[in-house]
């Protein structure tokens, strides 16, 4: 479909189609059963491909983790990781010493920068029902000048993160979580510092939305050059934009210089919006790294056989806190947050 506000439409897989800035999208949605005294799943996983299961057997997939699902230590350099978990749980840890528990609505950015590498497990806390796990992890390019940038990461506390309630002419709202950027006057909190969200020009914006039945909301017009994709995840009606019918589990490239004007259907709607002006560089990627050119590509390889960017300080590569841990950061330099 495209029209004069509507580029393109596509439809939404595990993981969705993006534009620069913006390098990858993944949708995680699990429904673990109660977990064990190891925090696995207290199910049989015969059938699967323990290491690599992507298969959503019984509506759930281990990813790389073969004890508790998840994501064990693997590198990253040249951009940043954004992770919003909206339910469930994640244990972090880093080769720069970095820690800690997050989920139910916190978000993590880790900028790689340089290098580092981390794993991110999902521990099955409950014993008693199920572990529902949904999270997004979202990929931003850092611009030349900052992919050797120091690595660290950042934590958005779902406490502090900003939720916006808009009502319309008829009283019905909208919901926004405004993780990163700013919608009208209202603005997210601060990106790290390296990151290419942190300049006001740039135009970055990253926001959930929840709208209400029969609820209408309009996006504002911000520049002819911004990339602006809407992602509608979880739906039982359709979206008009500006006209058009967007389906539950479809996605839209907007134009990036109109105002845009969003109804609701009959029941509550779902979606995720992601804005930023383009990083006008060469992109190179292969698996974990994203740089400029081939030769970066490469040297990446050799400098993590060389150095494994920092090396591995824990005890296994797939590292969880115990059952009762709370949410909380650690980093590197001493400092510790508890939520």
């Amino acid at each position: 479909m495209q029209t004069s506000k509507i580029k393109r439409t596509y439809q939404l897989g595990s993981q969705w189609p993006m534009e620069n800035p913006f390098l990858f999208c993944a949708h995680h949605y699990d429904i673990y059963p109660p977990g064990n005294e190891k925090m696995a799943p207290s199910v049989s996983l015969e059938g699967r491909n323990m290491g690599s299961d992507f298969s959503g057997k019984d509506g759930f997939s281990m990813y790389h983790g073969e004890t508790v699902p998840g994501f064990p230590s693997h590198p990253h350099r040249g951009f940043e990781t954004v992770t919003i978990v909206l339910e469930g749980l994640i244990d972090h840890f880093d080769s720069k010493g970095n820690e800690g528990r997050y989920g139910n609505g916190d978000v993590q950015w880790m900028t790689a920068g340089a290098g580092c590498q981390h794993n991110e497990m999902f521990p099955l806390i409950h014993t008693d029902k199920k572990n529902i796990l949904q999270l997004f992890q979202i990929w931003l390019n850092l611009p030349a000048r900052n992919k050797f940038a120091e690595p660290g990461y950042k934590m958005l506390w779902n406490e502090d993160i900003p939720v916006l309630r808009l009502a319309d002419q008829k009283g019905h709202s909208t919901e926004i979580k405004l993780i990163s950027g700013k919608i009208n006057e209202h603005e997210g909190l601060p990106a790290p510092a390296d990151s290419w969200a942190a300049e006001k020009q740039n135009n970055v914006l990253i926001a959930l939305f929840k709208m209400e039945a029969g609820a209408t909301f309009g996006l504002p017009a911000v520049s002819p050059t911004l990339s602006r994709n809407i992602y509608f995840y979880k739906g039982e009606n359709n979206i008009d934009i500006d006209g058009y019918e967007l389906k539950a589990r479809q996605g839209a490239k907007l134009d990036g210089q109109s105002n845009i004007l969003i109804q609701n259907g009959k029941s509550e709607s779902f979606f995720l919006l992601l804005e930023g002006e383009p990083i006008n560089e060469p992109v190179v990627s292969y698996g974990p790294f994203v740089m400029n050119t081939e030769a970066e590509i490469h040297q990446a390889f050799r400098d993590y056989r060389e150095t494994e960017f920092g090396g591995w300080p824990w005890r296994t590569h797939y590292e969880t806190h115990d059952r009762n841990t709370g949410r909380f950061a650690k980093y590197g330099d001493g400092s510790e947050e508890y939520r």
